[in-house]
């Protein structure tokens, strides 16, 4: 069975919806989830939940590119999904869990819409497969100027857990900027069926839990209703269902409009942390996260001076 794009522009609009609702929920799913379950099974359960997900997915449909194999059949291929397995879901999956112990899950997914800016930067310095204009440069600059607002360094006298808390959020962006440049430079020309794309780099990131359950899976638990659901929320959609509206969202609007998202999981995220949650925030927080999001737009190209007023500027001088 060949895979066919989803072209209707309404079940397009609602899966990236969708997409933004679910992502930028799962960082309240996280906390709740924290209450019954340590971290690591967190990060263990939503990987392992989310593999079986697409794994059922893949077997069901059996996408093909061109009449070719449903799974890659070169072994430098599989390498590569493990890498990004490791760099895109375990690394970041785990540091996440584990900050919420210390955070809110409102600045966890304020810090997870770091990841354009990390993913600008690894692209051009360590993987060469892009080059950022002045604008762009720019960008970078404020995104990192907003980070270091966030995290407020001068109210720290000693360097607590909400201190590491923060770094280990800014560690996922980071280890998400990673996956997205190695992914661009040996696997996105290689032709795999989207779905079974999603299937491999999850996939395999549940089997290295699977692995490492002595170490992160075996610790008492107390499971209530909300836990179990939103373990299971995400594991098979945010971590499963997701992926596939991400991946028709990517071929019917092109990679920059399918970047928005980035917009919307912070706003979900930011929103549920405070109704639900009750957390509040203090002033340098919604300050930094403004100059992330300004530098986000630098960056994606989104925002810049139009020639006309730039003239008028330098004219002014």
């Amino acid at each position: 069975m060949s895979e066919i794009p989803v072209r209707r522009t309404s079940t397009i609009t609602l899966q990236f919806l969708g997409m933004g609702l679910i992502w930028g929920s799962s960082f309240l799913f996280m906390k709740v989830a924290l209450e019954g379950v340590s971290f690591g099974q967190v990060a263990w359960s939503r990987l392992i939940l989310g593999g079986l997900t697409l794994g059922l997915i893949v077997l069901a449909t059996r996408p093909r590119v061109n009449g070719g194999p449903v799974l890659p059949r070169e072994p430098v291929v599989w390498l590569h999904f493990v890498l990004i397995a490791i760099t895109g879901c375990v690394i970041p999956h785990l540091l996440f869990a584990w900050a919420e112990q210390y955070v809110s899950s409102s600045l966890a997914s304020i810090y997870n819409a770091v990841t354009p800016i990390t993913t600008a930067v690894l692209a051009t310095l360590a993987f060469r497969v892009e080059k950022l204009g002045r604008s762009q440069i720019t960008g970078v600059f404020v995104g990192i100027v907003g980070v270091i607002v966030i995290i407020a360094p001068w109210q720290y006298s000693s360097l607590t857990g909400d201190f590491w808390g923060q770094v280990a959020c800014l560690g996922a962006a980071v280890s998400y900027g990673v996956t997205f440049g190695y992914t661009r430079k040996f696997l996105s020309g290689r032709p795999i069926a989207g779905t079974t794309f999603a299937f491999l780099n999850i996939g395999l990131a549940g089997a290295i839990m699977l692995l490492l359950t002595p170490v992160l899976a075996l610790n008492p638990v107390s499971l209530t209703w909300p836990i179990v659901l939103g373990l299971l929320a995400l594991g098979a959609l945010g971590t499963g269902i997701a992926y596939i509206w991400n991946i028709n969202v990517l071929r019917a609007w092109g990679p920059t409009n399918a970047s928005m998202v980035t917009y919307v999981t912070p706003v979900v995220g930011v929103v549920l942390g405070v109704l639900v949650l009750s957390e509040r925030f203090s002033w340098h927080e919604p300050l930094g996260a403004g100059l992330v999001l300004v530098g986000i737009l630098l960056t994606q190209q989104r925002l810049g001076i139009p020639r006309g007023a730039r003239r008028r500027a330098i004219a002014a001088r």
